[in-house]
C-alpha cells in the first residue's frame, strides 16, 4: 500500500482551509485518510501552520512520501533539511 502525506480541502468556497493528512494513494482527496498530523491556513495574516512533528517525522520513517506542497511546508517547519 502506497502511502502520502497530502493536503485535505476543508472550508468555504473561496475561502480554503487545509488539514494535512496521511492516506493511501489511492483515496480521493477529501475522502478516507488514515491520521490527521496537522493543518495549514494560506487565508490568515500571517498564514497559519501547525504540524505535529512526532507524528509527521515517525509517517516519513515509515516510508510515507509527502506531495511537494506538503514537502515545503515541512521544510519551513524544520521536519526536513
Amino acid at each position: 500500500m502506497a502511502v502520502k502525506i497530502r493536503l485535505k480541502r476543508m472550508g468555504q468556497k473561496k475561502r480554503p482551509f487545509y488539514r494535512i493528512v496521511v492516506a493511501d494513494a489511492r483515496a480521493p482527496r477529501d475522502g478516507r485518510f488514515i491520521e490527521e498530523i496537522g493543518y495549514y491556513n494560506p487565508i490568515s495574516q500571517p498564514k497559519e501552520i501547525k504540524i505535529d512533528n512526532e507524528k509527521a517525522i515517525k509517517w516519513l520513517g515509515n516510508g510515507a512520501q509527502p506531495t511537494d506542497t506538503v514537502k515545503d511546508l515541512f521544510k519551513k517547519n524544520g521536519i526536513i533539511e
